[in-house]
Formats: C-alpha cells, sequence, structure tokens
C-alpha cells in the first residue's frame, strides 16, 4: 500500500514541477508571441494572476502583467528559489527576479497556485517577499 500513495504523490509532484515550469516559461518569454503562447499553455482561458500590485484574469491580461514586469525590470529572468510543495490541486513555491548582468535579485516573492483539471493553472495567489526600495 505504502508504494501507492508513493507512486501517486510522485505523479502529483510532477504535475506541480510541469505547471511550475511553464509558469516561469511564461514569465521568463520576451516576445510578445512567445508569452502568448506560454501564457495559453500555463494559464486556463479564464485563469487570474493576483498579487498586491497586480490582478489579472484571461490569457491577454496575465501577458501584459507579465509584459509590464519586464518592462520594469529589463535584463531580468524569473528564478525557482526552491522545491515546489503541493497537494490536491494547489502548490506553493518561492522565486526571485535576478539580474543576468550582475546576479542581483531585488524582488522575491512565494506564489500559491491552483491547478485545473488539464494541469494548467487556474489561479494564482502571489505573496512579495522582497521589493526594492525607493528613496
Amino acid at each position: 500500500m505504502p508504494e501507492q500513495g508513493s507512486s501517486r504523490r510522485s505523479e502529483q509532484m510532477t504535475q506541480y514541477e510541469t505547471a511550475v515550469a511553464r509558469y516561469f516559461e511564461a514569465w521568463n518569454a520576451t516576445s510578445p508571441e512567445a508569452r502568448a503562447k506560454a501564457v495559453a499553455a500555463a494559464w486556463t482561458e479564464d485563469g487570474s494572476y493576483t498579487d498586491p500590485l497586480a490582478q489579472a484574469r484571461g490569457h491577454e491580461q496575465v501577458a501584459a502583467v507579465i509584459a509590464g514586469a519586464q518592462e520594469q525590470f529589463p535584463g531580468f529572468e524569473f528564478r525557482l528559489t526552491g522545491p515546489v510543495d503541493g497537494h490536491h490541486d494547489t502548490a506553493r513555491f518561492s522565486w526571485e527576479l535576478v539580474s543576468l548582468a550582475d546576479g542581483s535579485a531585488p524582488v522575491a516573492a512565494t506564489d500559491v497556485v491552483v491547478l485545473a483539471e488539464d494541469g494548467r493553472i487556474s489561479s494564482v495567489l502571489g505573496f512579495l517577499d522582497r521589493v526594492p526600495t525607493t528613496g
């Protein structure tokens, strides 16, 4: 019996890790065409993204939020900073926004995603752990 539970857990973790990998592909896609394709692969048609600075629903709005972040932080890449943890249809993970020039990471966050039956994201709740100071 434990092997079946272990196997199911492994399958679920693969599902979570696959969803998170697609999520990062979308956030790191730099051309509008690549971004639109990656967002469609990662999110359901009515999927949402919410963090303290943005709220979006649907592929076009999510892609616009991603484009805005890339405009604000040119030359940066979103990177996973630890393992993906999940249960049922929900996963959480942490990430940093890393400068490709010097490796600095002014932004860090923890996101919680809910997956649809097809493995794509139906919603994201983002929590900013570190943001740049202004002044």
